[in-house]
């Protein structure tokens, strides 16, 4: 437990630091991070696909149909005249202009007579520009002009009159947050004052080139002015009064009497495209010239006029199409205020931002570092399968725009700090099992201890295990007669190295050498199948080879070896004990005992291997075994039935 606490710490740790990372480029991120999130979002609305027919909109599209029929543009205002006056006559409920009439009509005959030296007094000379004013003034009409948002010298500096009141509440001081323009291109004076109201056409793409979003205010010498879309909605609303709201990270909403309308901190409208191109109900303006037309389309409706015409260059780029009229990204914005259907970055977005991408990271990171590879590969899979179901939902269902790049930037970074921790912690756990068993098990059972590293095998636990000791019969006689200190340590070794290696071949783990004796035991750390019968085998072993070890000692002059081996099953505790300075993975507890005494007990019935009636009863094997004794084992109440492994 303390273990996996300490490496939840780690993981806690290293989420925090991929957090404070994610949190430092999220804050301060480069245009390329936000290019990438747009596109994940362009995908999540190719993924949605378009939305029901919108019928409050209606594009008056001057097409190639139109332009081969009528001429090229610009055309004369008098035509252009008997487009809105058809308009009006099919009672449509308010017509936008996505198109500016900057300079007079060259084509108007009282223009092109001044190029002539006629005497023109008198005369009542046509003038396109009037005609077209006149009709402005009967027709609701709201005109189309642009800012220009680069400072240069040959800006005009006019600017529009708007018939409405905008009231900044909570603004930060001198500081809008609102594009802020440089100077104006309007149209002609006559046309300008002729129209009911107008509103700027800027669509401002993002630096991909992509149109996301469209402004709905504007900033021009310390005066607020709205777009065509929010101007047209205002007139629809009849709202006199517009209110820009503050926070203290910028725009939060514009509302227009009942309507809230939010954009970012810019007072730009994300939009929420409804479709692809020509979504919306187009109309040829050729049709519409020629009254070949219902007027059941129109009656009622907001007609925006505008242009597909590739030669005319009002062509955008959006989330669903490179080639997008940019008229229609003007009825986008209408119907998303119309229906209040918006999508938003909300103001505790950032907030959220920087909290998705410390759960992520830390999930990311904790299932890595806690789980195998079988599990925390179809764990996160489904972690980002369900983030992105989430972010979908959110955008789509409650129009919450959530950054999408980070998140997956935090799984990234995530599982490269899970792998780095969890490296370290099985390069940990590696060194330490080696430290304690290295010299104690065979290369096989090393291999397996480190293919379960992970499962807290080390740690401290109530298990059978069976005990093994044994002990050279005499060996203070020995060491009596091998005076020379190296040539006992010798002598002791070459019995002590073929013994142990003989342990650990029948899988078994040597605990500790006590001076001449050898404890070993089987069943920990790993379990082990008949691990009574390895231990049996090892000991009948050891005697066998006792006779090699003997003659070599005969060869040269060495006393001879003889043993005694004691071996019990049973219940231990078996964990790491010992200080924080030195500690050991050992066994303890009345097993332990019970096979050091039956060692000791080879001395009085004169045998080499004595055996437990516990470890009898676990053998399988066929063994010469012969009863000794039910005998007092000092510390045990109990007696015991100990019997000799006979070895031929």
């Amino acid at each position: 437990m303390k273990q996996i606490l300490k490496q939840v710490s780690f993981y806690i740790i290293g989420s925090l630091v991929v957090t404070l990372v994610l949190s430092v480029f999220y804050v301060y991120s480069p245009a390329r991070f936000s290019t990438f999130d747009n596109n994940l979002r362009d995908f999540y609305f190719s993924t949605r696909g378009e939305l029901p027919k919108s019928n409050n909109v209606v594009i008056i599209d001057i097409d190639e149909r139109a332009l081969n029929s009528f001429g090229q543009w610009p055309w004369g205002r008098d035509l252009v005249a008997n487009l809105v006056s058809n308009l009006n006559k099919a009672e449509v409920g308010i017509i936008g202009f996505d198109i500016i009439f900057a300079e007079k009509d060259k084509t108007s005959p009282s223009n092109v007579l001044k190029l002539f030296p006629l005497d023109t007094k008198g005369m009542d000379i046509p003038n396109f520009d009037e005609i077209f004013a006149q009709t402005l003034k009967q027709v609701p009409a709201i005109l189309g002009y642009q800012f220009s948002l680069q400072d240069n010298n040959h800006m005009r500096l006019k600017t529009p009159n708007i018939p409405a009141i905008f009231i900044e509440k909570n603004k930060p001081s001198n500081n809008t947050m609102l594009v802020k323009a440089h100077g104006t291109i309007l149209n002609i004076p006559l046309l300008q004052d002729s129209g009911y109201s107008s509103g700027f056409v800027n669509n401002i793409p993002d630096i991909s080139g992509v149109t996301r979003s469209v402004p709905l205010l504007i900033q021009f010498k310390e005066q607020i002015f709205p777009s065509l879309s929010l101007e047209i909605i205002r007139n629809i609303l009849g709202a006199h009064n517009v209110i820009v709201n503050y926070d203290q990270n910028g725009i939060v909403n514009i509302q227009l009497d009942q309507l809230t309308i939010p954009t970012d901190m810019h007072g730009r409208l994300l939009i929420n495209y409804r479709g692809y191109e020509k979504h919306f109900q187009y109309i040829s303006a050729y049709d519409i010239l020629n009254n070949n037309f219902d007027k059941k389309q129109l009656e009622g409706k907001i007609a925006l006029i505008g242009t597909s015409a590739a030669g005319l260059f009002d062509l955008r780029a959006t989330p669903f199409e490179s080639i997008f009229p940019g008229v229609e990204i003007h009825a986008n914005a209408i119907d998303n205020m119309l229906i209040e259907d918006f999508i938003a970055i909300p103001s505790w977005a950032h907030g959220a931002n920087i909290v998705h991408i410390f759960i992520l990271s830390f999930l990311i990171i904790l299932i890595i570092g806690l789980s195998p590879f079988y599990i925390y590969i179809p764990a996160i899979v489904s972690i980002i399968i369900a983030d992105s179901a989430l972010l979908y939902w959110g955008l789509f269902t409650y129009g919450t725009v959530l950054n999408l790049f980070f998140p997956i930037l935090s799984i990234v970074l995530g599982i490269i700090v899970a792998i780095g921790i969890k490296y370290f912690f099985q390069t940990k756990q590696t060194q330490h099992i080696k430290s304690k068993f290295s010299s104690k098990v065979s290369k096989d059972v090393m291999n397996e201890l480190l293919k379960n590293e992970g499962s807290n095998i080390l740690k401290t636990a109530k298990k059978e295990v069976t005990v093994f000791f044994s002990d050279i019969r005499g060996f203070t006689t020995i060491s009596e007669q091998i005076s020379d200190s190296s040539k006992l340590v010798q002598y002791l070794n070459n019995y002590i190295n073929p013994m142990s290696q003989i342990i650990t071949k029948h899988h078994g783990t040597i605990d500790k050498y006590i001076g001449d004796s050898i404890m070993a035991y089987w069943n920990a750390p790993l379990d082990l199948e008949n691990h009574c019968e390895k231990a049996v085998d090892s000991a009948i072993e050891q005697i066998l080879y006792l006779k090699t070890i003997n003659t070599q000692l005969q060869e040269n002059q060495l006393p001879s070896l003889n043993i005694g081996i004691g071996i019990h099953t049973g219940v231990c505790t078996v964990g790491e004990v010992g200080s924080i300075q030195r500690n050991d993975y050992t066994i303890m507890g009345d097993t332990v005992n019970t096979a050091s005494r039956l060692e000791s007990l080879c001395k009085e019935y004169k045998v080499n291997i004595i055996i437990s009636q516990s470890i009898k009863e676990q053998l399988h094997k066929s063994y010469n075994l012969r009863y000794l004794d039910n005998a007092s084992i000092r510390g045990k109440k109990e007696k015991v039935n100990i019997y000799e492994v006979i070895v031929d």
